[in-house]
């Protein structure tokens, strides 16, 4: 088949195409449910992958989420418990000028009467 006998036949067979010469309006008459199945099959496939896609990146949003967050949960954890340090503690009641002091004396119980 030379390449001008094969153009020609496409621009025949897109030109019958257009006139409603290969697929007729019987063709769609006789077939329209599968034509409409075939459709609605289509569009539930368009519409999973849609939504399988927007759940993934909502999981990689929620995955960089949870690592900032837990990042923010050891600084915290790490401030706290230097703060809470004895040393620390009697800095910060130092700086406040509350005239508290550590007791050289251990806690003892009063007796009942």
């Amino acid at each position: 088949m030379s390449t001008a006998n094969a153009t020609t036949h496409r621009f025949s067979f897109l030109s019958r195409l257009l006139h409603g010469q290969v697929i007729s309006l019987d063709f769609f008459v006789r077939y329209w449910l599968v034509i409409l199945t075939a459709i609605a099959i289509i569009m539930m496939y368009i519409t999973n992958k849609y939504n399988t896609q927007t759940k993934m990146e909502e999981i990689q949003r929620l995955t960089r989420e949870l690592e900032i967050v837990k990042t923010e949960r050891i600084r915290v954890r790490s401030a706290y418990m230097s703060r809470i340090r004895e040393s620390e503690m009697q800095t910060l009641i130092d700086s406040m000028h509350l005239g508290l002091s550590v007791s050289e004396q251990p806690p003892y119980i009063l007796p009942d009467k």
